[in-house]
């Protein structure tokens, strides 16, 4: 599957993605504040790939502009396969890019491409997705999106960090995405 935004393409990771993964998820500005340790090597970046970026209904973030080269990763997990405890018909949404890319406003342009796909094609009603505190980049892309503050959950044990923080859940319904796109 692939979705397409005026700036951007939404497709499947490859290992052969691996260099480019390993390019902007070194950079330890990136990971830690989403929950994951920057990556060490490329053939860490390709064991990702193969470990996690390949799951049904995730994506590598590409501009058109530059080619096919992967610069951010947006996904969504579904149902069970969330860290959240989600009913089958609700869905995760999670996203990163590399730091070039900051305030360009493309993570909040494939997310709507992805919120789109999860609710008309997926037949989703209700997306959620989270964020750390000190995280404001992301709590903004969410925030630009239509997703609402639902709780808060203090003293989360976070393993791939090995670390307790406090996690911010936003929530967006089926309902409250149709009556922004009416607005628009």
């Amino acid at each position: 599957m692939r979705l397409e935004t005026k700036r951007l393409l939404l497709r499947p990771w490859r290992e052969s993605d691996a260099q480019s993964l390993f390019d902007y998820a070194k950079d330890p500005r990136v990971g830690p504040i989403a929950g994951w340790m920057p990556h060490a090597s490329v053939e860490y970046s390709r064991q990702i790939i193969r470990e996690v970026l390949l799951a049904k209904e995730t994506y590598a973030v590409v501009l058109k502009r530059e080619g096919d080269r992967a610069v951010g990763s947006i996904g969504l997990l579904r149902g069970r396969a969330s860290n959240l405890p989600l009913l089958e018909k609700e869905g995760e949404l999670g996203f990163w890019i590399g730091v070039p890319y900051w305030g360009q406003g493309l993570i909040p342009e494939a997310a709507r491409a992805l919120i789109r796909h999860a609710f008309e094609d997926l037949g989703l009603e209700v997306l959620w997705c989270g964020y750390f505190d000190g995280n404001e980049k992301s709590h903004r892309a969410q925030t630009k999106c239509g997703f609402v503050f639902h709780h808060t959950v203090p003293d989360v044990y976070w393993t791939p960090m090995d670390d307790i923080r406090t996690e911010h859940i936003t929530c967006l319904t089926k309902g409250q995405w149709q009556a922004r796109r009416a607005d628009d």
